[in-house]
């Protein structure tokens, strides 16, 4: 009486000589059996039925290398769980790259209300300065003027702009702790 095993070393060697037909008994044999290897480890009815594809056509690739034609079942389980290990690999690192892009959007969209607020309690703050402070602040930080320039275009002295642009800074450090800004 004949195995499992021995007939399947004389399919495969037969595919090996060239004999097509002898494939698709292969995959009358097996087919079924990767499907559910496949689907014990990924836990996903048709990611296992696309792992099975994949099995066969790895094993079509590389069947001239099996010497020992008698461990095809082996072999190709061997493959199947291979395949279904590189898939869970994948999907997790692909899941870890979403979790961490939905995390990164979340944490630029908090950042970016905390930056509106406190936009809008600089500028409220930046408005109870005397004016001419508010001038050297505007000139320094908007449009980014050096205190050279500055002093130039208000026509102060270079160091009136920077008593200016000092005592705008500690105005401003305790408006700001003084205030109870609401958002």
């Amino acid at each position: 009486m004949k195995t499992d095993k021995h007939i399947d070393a004389k399919l495969v060697e037969a595919f090996q000589s060239g004999e097509k037909k002898a494939l698709a008994t292969l995959v009358k044999r097996w087919h079924l059996t990767f499907c559910k290897k496949a689907y014990w480890i990924v836990k996903d009815a048709d990611l296992s039925k696309d792992i099975a594809q994949d099995t066969w056509q790895t094993i079509i690739a590389k069947i001239d290398t099996l010497k020992d034609t008698s461990s095809f079942g082996s072999w190709a389980l061997r493959i199947v769980y291979s395949t279904s290990l590189d898939v869970l690999r994948t999907k997790s690192t692909e899941r870890f790259k979403q979790e961490e892009f939905v995390k990164d959007q979340n944490t630029m969209a908090e950042e970016d209300v905390d930056n509106t607020a406190i936009k809008r309690k600089l500028l409220l703050a930046i408005q109870d300065l005397p004016e001419q402070q508010q001038q050297v602040i505007k000139l320094f930080y908007v449009e980014e003027y050096s205190l050279k320039e500055i002093s130039k275009t208000i026509n102060i002295s270079l160091g009136t702009a920077k008593s200016r642009l000092f005592y705008a800074r500690e105005k401003l450090k305790t408006i700001l702790k003084n205030r109870n800004y609401e958002k």
